[in-house]
């Protein structure tokens, strides 16, 4: 099975980039081909209508193909402010827009639908993220995902990870394992 894992941050030492390339050991400890997606690799511009008039971006489209090539996905996913970054949401949205000229991507939820998509979060706080991963949900439940009613919220994350990022604590551990085994799980019974 193969999974996409991204984080919905650029940052060099993000926590939930730590624990999206936590997660990817996790899976393939468990049998399956994860992607790790840096959305850092991607030029994608501030999603604006008239630039989207001119012709959708190249990274653009290469985001929808990997999004659409895998059945499964985890989402790590920052809280800024309570909700989820403007970073991720831009890319979201970039993805569910229509190519109008193109035959394949004129659908734009084909990327989304049918996905089982995990969320996971790495906070300072005590919460881990949890906040993110309430608005995100519904985002991606009507970009018609399958959403894992597992995730799992990494609470003050400025102590989760040891030197070679693994997650240090045994409930962080479990939890991560538990979600990518119900993603794999649902993925599989759907695909």
């Amino acid at each position: 099975m193969k999974i996409l894992i991204f984080a919905g941050s650029t940052r060099r030492d993000s926590y939930n980039r730590k624990l999206a390339h936590a997660a990817a050991g996790i899976a393939r400890e468990l049998g399956a081909t994860p992607t790790v997606l840096e959305l850092s690799d991607y030029d994608i511009p501030l999603y604006n209508a008239d630039l989207e008039a001119e012709g959708t971006p190249a990274d653009v489209i290469r985001f929808k193909q990997q999004l659409h090539a895998h059945p499964a996905w985890l989402i790590c996913t920052p809280e800024y402010n309570g909700s989820y970054p403007a970073l991720l949401k831009n890319a979201l949205d970039w993805a569910s827009s229509p190519v109008k000229a193109d035959p394949q991507w004129s659908d734009g939820v084909l990327p989304f639908r049918g996905k089982v998509v995990g969320m996971a979060s790495a906070s300072p706080g005590s919460m881990g993220g949890l906040r993110a991963q309430s608005h995100l949900a519904p985002l991606l439940l009507n970009l018609e995902c399958w959403v894992a009613p597992r995730s799992h919220a990494v609470s003050l994350a400025s102590e989760a990870f040891d030197a070679a990022g693994n997650l240090q604590r045994l409930q962080n551990r479990q939890g991560m394992q538990a979600l990518v085994e119900q993603i794999l799980w649902a993925a599989g019974r759907l695909a």
